[in-house]
């Protein structure tokens, strides 16, 4: 009998997209969690909704274990958390509704909750925990099965007996010794499903681990509900040994590395590059970095230490757009870590952002050439999404409305003034990504080709009826050009220095 029942919200196949992709990954940072009770001695358990059907054998795994405690801890190192989706949304209020069916108290903490901290009290929850709340967890779920009463804790919010919400005076918890916590309790969870669903899709088996929490840099589209600036390292020699654990003991086979921006400090990447060569350590792994870190040596260091993969947030080909974005990265850069990590045998891939405001036609073609000509190896296309905490949310705010949130990962619908429709943005990413997919291709077919050309003429017959004239304002109207070809790279520059 667990004391505390640990979960998360994210179901794969709830969100269409991502099944189809087939790349499920472990909740890291709700086992990193479980690892935190542990360690004060907190009897834990824990249901893993991933790959398990959250109603049903959610509510089985319950009456079984009758814990005291059912904490929903999202998993704040998957980008899907992340994203605030209301499918997940609802699923924790199902999971909080079950919980007190069998008398336990009901613990939420996530970027959604966080976000929208009364609305999960008004649905279930008796506690949100908001920051990096792995210390706050143990601190009040030690009160609650001691039977005190449960002091003030930072982070958190409840409701008073007159049902108004009570909050701490330091909003969000910070977690200091978080690098220091042991590794997350990966024995809680079945791997097996796991390692079934990526062979049969994919040939391989690939997990997840993280090196670092956080990111510092100031992009003001990113929200960052759970360390804010915050910025945690781990020792290259503990994350060594942990991928040396999950290559032998666990037969990985691949790792993808959860962090927000990996490779900041580059005297750890050396480090890190040395202890899985002495360990024998080293497995094909992929990243989330930046263009700007790519620098030769770091780029020799991530070869060395198996790194076979690298997103960059790129996010556009117009440096105009980057810099109203408050990126602090040049094409220049990009150009460069592009062309590093090709000469190295690194897939070099983009993560781009269709929709910021101030972003015309100009622009996104400023993009689509920079991507034909930089050759990534994959690209991932997003629409701007406006976030609570962020100045891009701000700046929108009052444009927004009744839906402020994606469905699932799939959704992308543009919930402000944009100057395109979202059919539109989405006709743009459609083309994108098939011409890149052609691109695999050793000799592109003429099947392949026809396709592509019919999807790029799609987009400029839908050009002049998707323009939202209010976002546009008094912009000059975009030129347009024959629908047959983009127009080159230095023509566009030179229209916009003329």
């Amino acid at each position: 009998m667990a004391q505390v029942l640990l979960t998360h919200s994210y179901h794969l196949p709830y969100d269409s997209k991502q099944l189809r992709k087939m790349q499920p990954y472990t909740p890291i940072g709700t086992l990193y969690a479980a690892t935190a009770l542990r360690g004060e001695g907190i009897s834990v358990t824990s249901f893993d909704s991933m790959l398990e059907d959250p109603s049903a054998k959610f509510t089985a795994m319950l009456e079984e274990h009758r814990p005291k405690i059912v904490a929903v801890y999202e998993d704040d190192f998957n980008f899907l958390s992340k994203m605030c989706l209301t499918r997940m949304r609802e699923v924790a209020w199902e999971m909080a509704k079950v919980a007190h069916a069998i008398g336990a108290i009901a613990i939420v903490h996530g970027s959604d909750s966080t976000d929208n901290s009364t609305l999960f009290l008004e649905n279930g929850f008796d506690y949100v925990l908001c920051g990096e709340a792995e210390a706050t967890l143990v601190q009040l779920c030690s009160s609650i099965l001691r039977g005190e009463e449960v002091p003030a804790i930072e982070g958190m919010v409840t409701l008073d007996e007159h049902g108004q919400p009570i909050q701490s005076l330091q909003r969000l918890a910070k977690n200091p010794r978080w690098a220091e916590l042991a590794l997350p309790s990966r024995d809680l969870i079945d791997l097996e499903p796991y390692r079934a669903a990526w062979v049969r899709e994919h040939g391989y088996f690939s997990t997840n681990m993280v090196a670092s929490r956080g990111c510092p840099y100031h992009c003001n589209w990113c929200a960052k509900p759970i360390s804010g600036n915050k910025f945690h390292l781990r020792p290259a020699s503990v994350v060594a040994e942990e991928m040396k654990m999950l290559k032998v003991g666990a037969g990985v086979q691949h790792i993808w590395f959860g962090d927000d921006v990996f490779a900041l400090n580059h005297h750890w990447v050396r480090e890190f590059a040395e202890e899985v060569t002495r360990r024998d350590a080293a497995l094909p792994f992929k990243v989330q970095s930046r263009a700007d870190l790519m620098s030769e040596e770091t780029v020799g260091n991530l070869k060395v230490a198996g790194c076979a993969e690298v997103w960059m947030g790129v996010e556009s080909g117009a440096q105009s757009v980057l810099n109203a974005m408050d990126k602090g990265l040049t094409l220049s850069s990009v150009i460069a870590a592009r062309q590093r990590l090709k000469e190295a045998g690194i897939r070099a891939c983009f993560f781009l952002q269709f929709g910021y405001p101030g972003e015309t036609w100009v622009e996104l073609q400023e993009t689509i050439a920079f991507v034909r000509e930089m050759r990534p190896d994959d690209v991932g296309i997003s629409f701007s999404y406006p976030l609570p905490g962020t100045v891009f949310y701000e700046r929108v705010r009052a444009q927004l409305g009744q839906k402020r949130n994606w469905t699932d990962s799939d959704d992308l619908c543009i919930m402000f003034r944009a100057a395109y429709t979202t059919e539109f943005y989405r006709a743009v990413r459609d083309a994108l990504h098939a011409e890149v997919d052609s691109w695999l291709e050793s000799e592109v077919s003429y099947q392949t080709k026809s396709r592509v050309e019919k999807m790029w003429r799609n987009v400029y017959e839908l050009e002049p009826m998707s323009r939202d004239a209010e976002a546009l304002g008094s912009l000059d109207p975009p030129p347009i050009y024959p629908s047959s070809a983009f127009v080159p790279l230095e023509h566009l520059v030179s229209l916009r220095e003329a």
